[in-house]
């Protein structure tokens, strides 16, 4: 006699009984349920630059530069749809978020492994990076091995190479591990790529796109922050709105921001 599998539904193939118990305020108060599902779905969104983002860095180390600008395309509207979510937190006063602020006890956003992670890929190299996880753990192991890997600057590096470019073998064949430096060799590549203006330029112009982006979820970020805790302590101990803002208009790409001055 068979066993017959029941039938895929919405609800199962989607996972919704786990997704929606995932919700567990630990307060009666009516704002802490907001605050949980818009950190969950940016968890999610984090999840999904990841995979968007490994998808990209193959497609450019494979000198694909077609899909790699349609991926470009779509990690670009997930990071317009991260930043509009902040609309949805500021509508919390104040007032609403001490109601249960204390209940987060040590937690807090600079914890989130996933960003890390996705900072990694963006080119940061940081030990401090490393301070919210102990030592030994698979946090820490995560994120210590995206600081280790490729950015997605050397998989455009490598890009180029396919496209022509003499990019500096030093360039190429650099230790990931450190920050990538800012190059005069990198950016005469990066000029020749403009005054070419083919597809490098508009890689290189998605790129520009991203980083610019990026500052801007962080701008709305401290500016959130500011407005719901103003310069308090962070949740966790952490330095809240100071720290966010010694984050601002740092560049991911550098070299591609400098070379304006040439073009």
């Amino acid at each position: 006699m068979s066993e017959t599998s029941p039938a895929l539904t919405y609800s199962n193939y989607l996972a919704l009984d786990e997704v929606l118990g995932a919700q567990r305020p630990l307060s009666q108060e009516h704002d802490e349920m907001l605050f949980i599902v818009i950190h969950q779905v940016y968890e999610l969104w984090f999840k999904q630059l990841l995979h968007e983002l490994e998808h990209l860095q193959r497609r450019l180390d494979a000198g694909d530069g077609a899909h790699a600008l349609h991926t470009l395309r779509r990690v670009l509207t997930i990071l317009k749809v991260a930043v509009a979510q902040i609309d949805v937190l500021e509508t919390m006063t104040p007032r609403q978020f001490t109601s249960f602020r204390d209940r987060l006890a040590a937690s807090s956003g600079f914890q989130s492994v996933q960003f890390r992670r996705l900072e990694a890929v963006l080119g940061r190299r940081d030990s401090d990076a490393l301070e919210p996880y102990p030592a030994g753990g698979d946090s820490r192991a995560a994120v210590s091995a995206a600081m280790s890997s490729p950015s997605l600057f050397d998989s455009f590096m490598r890009y180029l190479t396919h496209r022509g470019y003499a990019v500096p073998e030093g360039v190429i064949r650099r230790d990931v591990r450190n920050p990538l430096e800012s190059s005069a060799e990198v950016r005469a590549v990066l000029l020749a790529a403009y005054r070419d203006d083919g597809e490098p330029a508009q890689v290189a112009e998605r790129l520009v796109d991203l980083d610019e982006g990026l500052q801007e979820w962080r701008y709305r970020h401290v500016k959130m922050v500011e407005r719901t805790i103003g310069d308090k302590s962070g949740t966790g101990g952490s330095s809240g709105a100071d720290y966010l803002r010694s984050t601002l208009f740092t560049p991911l790409f550098p070299d591609l921001w400098a070379v304006r001055t040439e073009l």
